[in-house]
């Protein structure tokens, strides 16, 4: 074995396992959250078992939005392919639209913004004058 792949292995294990202990740490954050505001307990089995289908789920995620790119033949996932992910959920698939509109609407005004300042910072350039050489140069 290749050192190299030995070492890129190791690098993605420890990001897996740093992007395992956040999506842990997350869930148990929202659980509490949810728990003060209805009055429920969550028992500490529960947490690791929630926290593993969030992981598998967003892995899951991240493949189907892989795949809905590379069939458009993109390598770029993007808005198009989330609103695909999301279309069998309405309320998210709303929420998603109003976040992309807002997103359109936002660049549009930048964009405008952008035309605005170009347009007033260039002044109509004033003609040269010709210099006397070049009159001399005639005579």
């Amino acid at each position: 074995m290749d050192g190299h792949d030995v070492q890129g292995r190791l690098r993605v294990s420890c990001l897996s396992q740093r992007l395992k202990a956040a999506f842990h740490y997350t869930v148990g954050k929202i659980c509490e959250k949810f728990a003060e505001e209805n009055d429920v307990t969550f028992t500490r089995k529960l947490l690791p078992l929630f926290s593993e289908a969030v992981c598998q789920q967003a892995q899951s995620f991240a493949v189907d939005l892989e795949l809905f790119a590379n069939h458009a033949k993109r390598t770029t996932i993007n808005a198009d392919d989330v609103k695909l992910l999301v279309r069998k959920n309405p309320d998210l698939l709303d929420r998603i639209n109003g976040l992309c509109d807002a997103e359109t609407a936002t660049n549009e005004m930048l964009r405008e913004n952008k035309k605005s300042k170009q347009r007033k910072t260039k002044k109509p350039s004033a003609p040269t004058a010709i210099s006397d050489e070049s009159n001399n140069a005639d005579s």
